[in-house]
């Protein structure tokens, strides 16, 4: 009998080892006890790197494994330098991910200089919100409404030419007449709303409403500033008075332009990781990251710092992705000849 068992024990264990594999996790195997990091493509303080710190504090939760979260920045031409860093160098094993400007992911269909990447081949894991953006104006500027844009210059902070605070300025400047003088090159947005402050700059194009309700809630309240335009597909509820850019066009085709413009802001706060991560990973974060934006830690978290929290979760933004990479030959020439 005791002969029989020890003869036996060798399958036994192997039996038992199979069962156990069976069960195994290779998400959590990987990311138990890993750091993650989460990249911005802004300087501190403005709003996507308020949005990322929040997601960085209670999304490792969700995690396979629990792994620690970590945000780092790392600004440059518009959120363009992380953009082709996540393309090209990042590591492609779901250790890292990030947030760049909502926009900067149509760059090579827009024909922008310096875009190396195809945005579609990214893990696309969702947004924090649907974004509506405004310009607005210092409240001694001498602009207070949108028909003063198209008659008065006012002169407007910009982080880049090539992200939301220098584009949606031009892009009012060619399609509806305003007439704001850009000044590129601020480090974030925040620093661009630090110039208004000093009186550098007068006005801000391109500023998401999440972030001036999180960050300036004071300047609503106090009338430091006057909101001028929506950028948007859609007038956001605490604005109803405001017009929204697409009902100022003049024409179909001006119409079709400004929706592929703006059609960005659905996507409003984005997170996606490398191209090439594993298929079981993306799954992972996916689901972790609209995990996480209906968990009530967070959201107490988030209404506590006044963060809009309208998430998209990643399969429709890598869908709005794709469709505006097939935009039409003619109009997406039209649209990045606005933004030269």
């Amino acid at each position: 009998m005791i002969g029989t068992l020890v003869r036996a024990a060798p399958a036994l264990a192997i039996l038992l080892a199979t069962t156990a594999a069976g069960y195994a996790d290779p998400v959590a195997d990987f990311y138990r006890g890993r750091t993650v990091e989460v990249y911005v493509g802004y300087s501190t303080g403005g709003g996507y790197d308020i949005y990322a710190r929040m997601l960085a504090r209670h999304m490792g939760e969700f995690i396979p494994g629990n792994p620690t979260l970590v945000p780092k920045n790392m600004e440059g031409a518009g959120s363009l330098r992380l953009a082709n860093w996540l393309a090209n160098a990042a590591p492609r094993d779901g250790s890292v991910f990030g947030t760049i400007g909502r926009g900067t992911s149509f760059d090579p269909v827009l024909g922008q200089p310096g875009a190396q990447f195809t945005a579609s081949d990214f893990s696309w894991l969702g947004s924090m919100n649907q974004e509506v953006s405004i310009c607005a104006s210092w409240f001694d500027s001498g602009i207070a409404t949108f028909d003063d844009l198209k008659s008065k210059e006012l002169l407007v902070g910009a982080v880049s030419n090539n992200d939301d605070t220098g584009q949606f300025a031009r892009v009012m400047n060619a399609v509806l007449g305003t007439k704001m003088k850009i000044v590129a090159g601020y480090p974030g947005g925040n620093d661009v709303v630090l110039a208004m402050e000093r009186g550098e700059v007068k006005g801000r194009c391109g500023w998401s409403w999440s972030s001036v309700v999180a960050a300036r809630p004071s300047w609503v309240r106090d009338k430091k500033i006057n909101v001028l335009v929506q950028l948007a597909l859609a007038k956001h509820p605490d604005l109803p008075d405001v017009p929204l850019v697409t009902d100022l066009a003049g024409s179909a085709e001006q119409r079709q332009i400004l929706r592929m413009i703006f059609a960005r802001q659905v996507m409003g706060r984005p997170f996606l990781a490398p191209p090439g991560v594993p298929a079981d990973r993306v799954a992972a974060l996916r689901k972790a990251f609209m995990e996480t934006m209906a968990d009530k830690d967070f959201l107490a978290d988030s209404a506590k710092a006044k963060l809009e929290i309208n998430p998209v979760p990643g399969e429709q933004v890598e869908a709005l992705v794709k469709e505006i990479d097939a935009t039409p030959p003619d109009i997406a020439k039209q649209a990045a000849a606005l933004l030269k």
